[in-house]
């Protein structure tokens, strides 16, 4: 088969695929290439603290707002400064976190973008009630908490252990 057609067959097998786990029906089995991605799980959160906080200070300056009689401020500028602030959490909150378990890598979304961490640069995986702590062997800890951002913490700590039993990464269930 030529390499467009096998992208073909990928793409709308990958759209059956979505399609059957949205009715409750097992995928089909993957064939060739692409079989190390159906062992990739990608866990969604949702950002509701940034948003809220973003929108109390929206509504605290559009309150102050009026009390502000300075010469040159133009009163249309203020309302694209509420605006865009609303605009921001909006933003904020249908932009959702996640953590992408693969088959010898996590990833995730930061504020610059998404980052990656392979079996090799994972220090160690802490999972507590409510939070999920993926220690990179650089930098600082990623946390993945129940209250902060909705993450389904019990179904990526059953994933996050089978990884790192994989690949000899040591794991801590507390």
């Amino acid at each position: 088969m030529s390499r467009s057609w096998e992208r073909k067959v990928r793409r709308n097998s990958a759209q059956l695929n979505q399609k059957l786990k949205k009715s409750g029906i097992d995928p089909m089995a993957a064939k060739g290439p692409s079989a190390s991605s159906s062992l990739t799980m990608r866990f969604k959160g949702r950002n509701f603290i940034s948003p809220i906080l973003l929108l109390l200070f929206v509504g605290a300056y559009a309150m102050l707002m009026p009390m502000q009689e300075q010469e040159g401020s133009s009163e249309a500028m203020n309302w694209f400064v509420v605006a865009a602030y609303a605009f921001l959490a909006l933003m904020f909150f249908l932009r959702r976190p996640y953590l992408q378990v693969g088959p010898d890598h996590v990833q995730t979304r930061r504020m610059l973008g998404d980052k990656r961490l392979g079996k090799d640069e994972i220090k160690g995986i802490t999972v507590q009630k409510g939070y999920v702590i993926i220690q990179p062997a650089k930098g600082g800890n990623w946390v993945f908490s129940r209250v902060m951002n909705r993450y389904p913490v019990e179904r990526m700590g059953e994933r996050l252990e089978k990884l790192a039993a994989a690949h000899g990464i040591p794991f801590q269930k507390s």
